[in-house]
């Protein structure tokens, strides 16, 4: 069975621009993997950090149940994500672990440093998945299979200084879209957070409505998730697109790489 490992910054990213794609891959027989590198013990104006962080442990757990995925704890918390050795072997641990075909990420730039932080480590963690001489936090060796990196789109489909970012291809999610949404839902801690920091007065109101402009880009679809495949260098094979194979009848091109 071939394994897919998702890993974002915090509780609830994961729902909101990687979730469609999982279940659709999981309707194919794939076996998913679910990490948020942080824990979330700041996301919240009314619990305590370490209140916080076990209430989102607990609805990021049943956010992995619902997706049908495979739970694998935080390593660090909010704003404290770092690039070091010691992050991208506790990464890497888990990239082997799961034997992961396809890594999924976040975009390399986006509109805050833990998700881009989130994607180097992902991006290098995958890279070090056959590499013996590095050891990994717990010990897990390597494997020498082919993994593909794939980036999801940033928040709003923009960069942070408000580029447009058109994906390799639009994955096709209406039919998940529900089960997507009660994913979403289970983080129910976050819906005055996210009205208060960031002007999200319904965070699921706002994944869907992404979701749905997503849809528009792609010109073909009602809701959609972008992605855009990593460069194969130290990865796999310089065809290799397994994602855009498992998932052919639903994707539809995006913005060529050469335009």
């Amino acid at each position: 069975m071939p394994a897919l490992l998702a890993v974002a910054a915090h509780p609830d990213d994961i729902e909101f621009v990687m979730g469609g794609t999982m279940l659709l891959l999981q309707q194919r027989g794939w076996d998913l993997h679910y990490m948020n590198l942080a824990d979330g013990r700041r996301g919240s104006t009314q619990l305590s950090p370490d209140q916080c962080a076990q209430t989102r442990l607990r609805e990021a757990q049943a956010a992995a149940e619902v997706l049908g995925a495979t739970f694998h704890p935080p390593i660090g918390r909010d704003f404290e994500l770092a690039y070091t050795t010691e992050m991208v072997q506790r990464v890497a641990a888990v990239v082997r672990q799961s034997k992961a075909t396809i890594v999924l990420t976040h975009a390399p730039t986006d509109y805050m440093e833990d998700h881009e932080v989130t994607c180097r480590l992902a991006v290098s963690a995958a890279f070090a998945h056959g590499m013996p001489n590095l050891e990994t936090i717990p010990p897990q060796p390597p494997y020498f299979e082919p993994v593909t990196v794939y980036h999801a789109q940033p928040h709003g489909n923009r960069t942070p200084t408000g580029e447009r970012v058109h994906p390799d291809y639009w994955v096709d999610t209406l039919s998940v879209i529900d089960r997507k949404r009660t994913a979403l839902e289970c983080h129910r801690s976050q819906h005055e957070w996210l009205d208060q920091s960031q002007g999200m007065s319904s965070y699921v109101q706002t994944m869907l409505e992404l979701s749905s402009e997503a849809g528009r880009l792609s010109g073909k679809w009602l809701h959609a998730e972008g992605w855009r495949r990593r460069e194969h260098w130290g990865f796999c094979g310089p065809n290799d697109d397994p994602l855009r194979a498992a998932l052919a009848d639903v994707v539809v091109k995006g913005r060529s790489r050469d335009a």
